[in-house]
């Protein structure tokens, strides 16, 4: 299962209101390979949900991530900072053996 903070919460609500999307949208989280530590997070909203998608829902946020990508990403939690250090969506994931000082890629 992947699981939403209350500050990612609030965000992802407030991202998807700002950008009038209708219920039909999830948020999508997925790996790319990329980045410094090889490989790479992203988010997106999403409305269409794929056969071998996994989809999970936490605090009312739906969650799809497609399979290869949750391989990586069981167990994480998705969280969101907006303090002086960087501001963002961060992945607290523990599959991660060494993650970039951004934050932004990983490797296993």
């Amino acid at each position: 299962m992947i699981t939403v903070s209350d500050k990612a919460k609030e965000k992802i609500e407030h991202l998807i209101a700002d950008a009038h999307l209708d219920p039909t949208y999830r948020l999508r989280a997925s790996v790319a390979g990329g980045g410094c530590s090889g490989l790479s997070y992203k988010l997106d909203f999403d409305n269409e949900v794929k056969p071998m998608d996994q989809e999970f829902e936490d605090k009312g946020v739906r969650v799809v991530v497609d399979m290869k990508s949750f391989l990586y990403l069981a167990g994480t939690e998705l969280n969101f900072s907006d303090g002086l250090n960087g501001k963002g969506f961060y992945f607290d994931n523990p599959n991660a053996s060494r993650t970039c000082g951004c934050g932004e890629s990983f490797s296993v």
